[in-house]
């Protein structure tokens, strides 16, 4: 597909770029955007939640009474779940909610995602961004002239710049990343992709590589 390629002003420069249709023209796989992006969430969850079961929790370890002959229930010591202060049951335990997902998976669901946004006209294409300090100010312009008054807004760059991240790192609404850290989440949850020139040449080149034998 043909895109027109902005100057920081928003304005067309009169050259174009073709992004690859065996990435951006895919029919997308809804199921695995979604099985991507449930790994990606699971992944960041802390997984820190603790309770304290009958071993753990302060008490003393003597019988309450004896077995037999009370006409009471049978009762171990005060740390028993059944009783206040006692320990819990079946409680939760810290563990990770991550599971694998494998990379031909998150590749086609990556894809998928260009996809839905190349159908939506949601890709733009920006000449890059040179900064010798960061400017937060200078950063914001750009990306307002150039999107359509996006909420969110995916910024790629093609490599570590660290004027350019300073500059949209405390920016509400605006996303900023690497080519390589790019994933199906950033993606989706963004209303527009502004590509960076040098981030889409990468595509491009993608494409021209010979196959292999």
């Amino acid at each position: 597909m043909q895109i027109d390629i902005l100057n920081i002003e928003g304005k067309k420069t009169g050259r174009t770029l073709e992004l690859p249709e065996e990435i951006f023209g895919i029919e997308p796989n809804n199921h695995v955007i979604y099985l991507s992006v449930k790994q990606y969430l699971a992944a960041k969850r802390q997984g820190s939640h603790k309770v304290k079961t009958r071993a753990e929790v302060k008490g003393s370890s003597r019988k309450l009474h004896k077995q037999k002959g009370t006409g009471g229930s049978r009762k171990g010591n005060i740390r028993n779940p059944l009783y206040k202060g006692g320990g819990t049951i079946f409680g939760p335990k810290p563990h990770s909610y991550d599971f694998k997902l494998n990379r031909k998976v998150k590749d086609l669901a990556k894809m998928s995602a260009l996809a839905h946004k190349a159908k939506a006209n949601a890709i733009v294409i920006v000449e890059d961004l040179q900064m010798d300090t960061p400017k937060t100010a200078t950063a914001v312009k750009m990306i307002h002239s150039v999107n359509t008054g996006a909420r969110k807004t995916l910024f790629v760059i093609p490599e570590y710049n660290e004027n350019v991240l300073l500059s949209f790192r405390n920016v509400q609404g605006i996303n900023n990343v690497m080519l390589s850290d790019m994933n199906t989440y950033d993606i989706m949850n963004a209303d527009v992709l502004v590509l960076s020139e040098s981030a889409a040449n990468v595509f491009a080149e993608q494409e021209n590589e010979p196959a292999e034998a």
